[in-house]
């Protein structure tokens, strides 16, 4: 029986003894071999390179928020004076005004005689001279400065500034009058010729299409009664309820949305002036 445990005894004391001996080459193995790395450990620092060139243009980025309202500027210089702009509608009659200092009296003239119809003539000469040679100025200043016709009851003026018919049927208004109604051969010649020394072909004037029992209708509601004078059609046609006088004097429809010229009329006994 004590055989087999010495053969066991040993047999464990061999192992151990195995086991001893290999944990002692580990340990030795472990703190005599240099465990390798990858790790590159860093060399000095070099001398610095040379500047390179400029590389492109970047991209153009994305618009950023507005900035901040700056201060307002300096006024600049006054500038130059403009043009004098279109005479505008006549303004109301303003109240009276105060009277003025009475002036000093004039010398004493000279004596009279029982008869001295020579001298009264002499002065009334020469008040028709100055009254004919003020005719003639206003005369001109109507013609040729304003540029108005007229008969015996009546102003005309052409205004020269494009507008639709109703715009000029206001426009004729704040002046004073009304678009043009020519009721007779001689006005209807007489704006005819106006048209034509303005270098114009066709205006409108105060004349629509009415209804059908109507027919052509002036601006103040009174009704065209001979349209065979006038050399005019139906009424009721495809070009427009406005009528237009040309520079032969005839008379056509037109769209009244177009624009063109007009003729004003005023009426003379109403002391109206032409502004």
């Amino acid at each position: 029986m004590k055989f087999p445990i010495q053969v066991m005894d040993a047999h464990t004391f061999s192992r151990k003894l195995f086991l001893f001996l290999f944990l002692c080459n580990v340990y030795l193995y472990c703190t005599t071999t240099e465990i390798c790395s990858n790790s590159i450990l860093p060399g000095s620092k070099g001398d610095p390179g040379d500047v390179g060139t400029n590389g492109e243009g970047g991209r153009l980025g994305k618009t950023g928020p507005p900035g901040q309202r700056g201060l307002t500027g300096e006024y600049g210089e006054k500038g130059e004076k403009g043009q004098m702009g279109k005479m505008g509608p006549r303004g109301t009659r303003g109240d009276k005004g105060q009277q003025g200092i009475d002036g000093l009296p004039g010398l004493k003239g000279k004596p009279g005689t029982t008869c001295d119809c020579g001298r009264y003539r002499k002065v009334v000469r020469q008040m028709e001279i100055n009254i004919s040679k003020l005719r003639n100025a206003v005369k001109f200043l109507k013609n040729v400065v304003l540029g108005i016709r007229e008969t015996e009851n009546m102003f005309y003026l052409l205004v020269t500034e494009a507008r639709r018919y109703e715009d000029s049927l206001l426009n004729c208004k704040l002046r004073g009058g009304s678009l043009a109604m020519p009721r007779t051969t001689e006005t209807n010649t007489l704006l005819a010729n106006y048209i034509r020394e303005a270098d114009l072909t066709h205006v409108f004037i105060g004349l629509q299409v009415g209804v059908t029992e109507v027919g052509y209708v002036y601006v103040d509601g009174s009704p065209l009664l001979n349209t065979t004078v006038w050399a005019l059609q139906g009424p009721h046609s495809s070009k427009g309820a406005c009528m237009q006088l040309s520079i032969t004097g005839g008379w056509s429809q037109v769209d009244c949305g177009a624009t063109q010229y007009y003729i004003c009329e005023f009426v003379k006994n109403k002391n109206t002036s032409a502004t």
